[in-house]
């Protein structure tokens, strides 16, 4: 495909980094510097990732005023109600014991000039700055996810090739469940292997009673009836159990079981949320997973790049994970889990 920009694509990008200017309240001259999103535009702009991506909205998103502090408590464990002899009862939402720490996110992305011409071809020129608006909300968005679900580690100078799921970028929830606590929430490791295998070879055969597993044995119990638990689970998971279901169906309830399979899990919601690894299992309260910006540091800048051939919009902000209540938290890790019978063991020697 030819790398042109099209004048037609130039003209409605004019038009689209005209709006993006008008937005922020800068002059449309600066908008390929760095400039500062702030106030109203800084709500504007956190509303417009959340919209791109559906799960975001199911997680705690909060803007911060430190780089370091104490977790934002949503009050998803406490109980609200009862009574004081000497006065009112009341329980307060503040902050919880264990804390946070924010670190510098860069996120940059290219749209080609081959791809602007072919949007600016395919319709008029509103169509053209929804499709523009969407591909760099939706791409920042879903790195927050991305990060979020397998960050492991903080590094100075990031490596893409190496950790395509930026693993290296901050350390996400599962990473910080794993640090706390010796671990005590997270079952499985690259030592202590979980086998499930829906013929009955393994240490499980279906997802429920992995589930059922991690609420009545891993999850505090003053979370396990909570309405609101999710079961979060990998692709891998789900295909190996709606395959032996499906093979096993000669009756379409059964065919109708296997498709609910993605949903319902453990008598719980059952969600497979972008990015989550194939063969991990989490059970929490999704708002449960917090995704904290400091306030003030948003930092925006949109131009073209000659030399890239494209049009290049960033996005740079201090930015970090953590998790409410990590007693409300349980989780089959992806390192631990293998899909498939266990392997045989020797018998013991004849005494």
């Amino acid at each position: 495909m030819s790398q042109i920009l099209t004048a037609q694509a130039a003209a409605m990008l004019k038009q689209y980094c005209s709006r993006l200017a008008q937005g922020y309240g800068i002059d449309p001259q600066s908008l390929g510097q760095q400039f500062s999103v702030t106030g109203p535009q800084e709500t504007r702009l956190r509303q417009a990732l959340l919209e791109s991506v559906d799960f975001l909205n199911r997680i705690t998103i909060a803007d911060v005023d430190q780089i370091k502090g104490q977790v934002v408590d949503m009050g998803i464990s406490s109980i609200h109600s009862g009574r004081k002899a000497s006065g009112r009862f009341i329980k307060e939402v503040g902050v919880g014991g264990h804390s946070y720490e924010l670190t510098e996110t860069d996120s940059g992305a290219l749209l080609p000039w081959s791809t602007l011409a072919v949007w600016a071809n395919a319709g008029n020129e509103g169509e053209f700055l929804r499709l523009v608006n969407e591909f760099i909300n939706r791409t920042f968005a879903l790195d927050m996810l991305r990060v979020g679900f397998n960050g492991n580690s903080i590094a100075a100078n990031t490596d893409p090739a190496k950790n395509p799921l930026g693993q290296d970028v901050n350390k996400g929830w599962q990473q910080l469940v794993k640090e706390w606590n010796g671990g005590s929430q997270i079952i499985g490791s690259a030592q202590d292997k979980v086998y499930f295998d829906p013929d009955g070879g393994g240490d499980y055969k279906t997802l429920d009673a992995m589930a059922s597993d991690l609420i009545n044995s891993t999850l505090d119990p003053a979370f396990r009836s909570d309405p609101r638990l999710t079961v979060m689970v990998g692709a891998d998971l789900v295909a190996a159990a709606q395959g032996r279901l499906y093979q096993q169906a000669d009756k379409p309830s059964e065919q109708v079981t296997a498709q609910q399979l993605a949903t319902s899990i453990a008598g719980r919601p059952a969600i497979t949320p972008p990015f989550f690894p194939g063969s991990r299992m989490v059970v929490t309260i999704p708002a449960n997973l917090h995704l904290y910006t400091q306030r003030g540091t948003r930092q925006r800048s949109a131009a073209h790049n000659q030399d890239r051939k494209g049009f290049e919009s960033q996005y740079w902000r201090m930015e970090g994970y953590a998790v409410g209540e990590y007693r409300a938290y349980a989780s089959f890790d992806e390192s631990g889990m293998e899909i498939g019978a266990a392997p045989a063991t020797d018998p013991a020697p004849a005494g």
